[in-house]
């Protein structure tokens, strides 16, 4: 599977922090594949991620994936843990290496035209841009791809359920990154499911 397949699964993918008393991650990931969302990003930023994502990879029909994936050693124990793909909030040649060994998806951070040129340079056409919202939002990302027209997005970072149809309107767009399918402290998988699957229709 490339990172467009993946890119082009679902307009968003929910970008999940899991925390100690949050919902369990096999029933998580099943709510997001049966309500439209089946890529799924679980960010490497908290004790168990990495035990959970193994879980959640399991689940019929999901295609999980490591976030704040930030050198080799990550990206590697990430793969052993099944990350189909990864996500990392830079780019750095050491974790584009890593991922072209491992023959494994990669969505890197970027966001300048620079970094993306940088990218382009490496053999890259797919991108994360991030902080979306703090690097000038979507009149900035308009600015910086339409001298860049090969390269594609998934703006990530303050992106919000009321404005991601706006990014998603835009032709760099393929998806966006959706901290919002599960908002902190959530527990209620009924509320999950219910994000999900109007994230889901947003390109309906």
């Amino acid at each position: 599977m490339t990172i467009d397949d993946i890119m082009g699964l679902a307009p968003v993918i929910p970008v999940l922090v899991l925390e100690e008393g949050g919902p369990d991650p096999v029933a998580l990931a099943e709510t997001l594949v049966e309500n439209g969302l089946p890529v799924i990003e679980v960010t490497l930023r908290t004790e168990g991620a990495l035990e959970a994502m193994e879980a959640m990879s399991k689940v019929e029909g999901a295609i999980v994936g490591a976030g704040t994936v930030l050198n080799p050693v990550m990206l590697y124990e990430a793969v052993d843990y099944g990350a189909e793909f990864i996500v990392s909030p830079g780019l750095t040649d050491w974790v584009v290496r890593a991922a072209s060994d491992k023959q494994v998806p990669l969505l890197p951070g970027v966001a300048t035209a620079s970094e993306i040129m940088r990218g382009l340079d490496m053999g890259l056409e797919r991108f994360k841009f991030f902080p979306a919202e703090a690097n000038g939002g979507l009149p900035a990302l308009k600015a910086i791809s339409a001298p860049l027209q090969m390269a594609k997005f998934c703006p990530t970072g303050g992106i919000r359920e009321n404005t991601a149809a706006a990014w998603l309107a835009h032709d760099a767009v393929m998806c966006v990154g959706g901290s919002w399918i599960l908002p902190k402290g959530e527990t209620d998988l009924a509320k999950v499911a219910e994000k999900a699957k109007a994230a889901a229709a947003l390109r309906a």
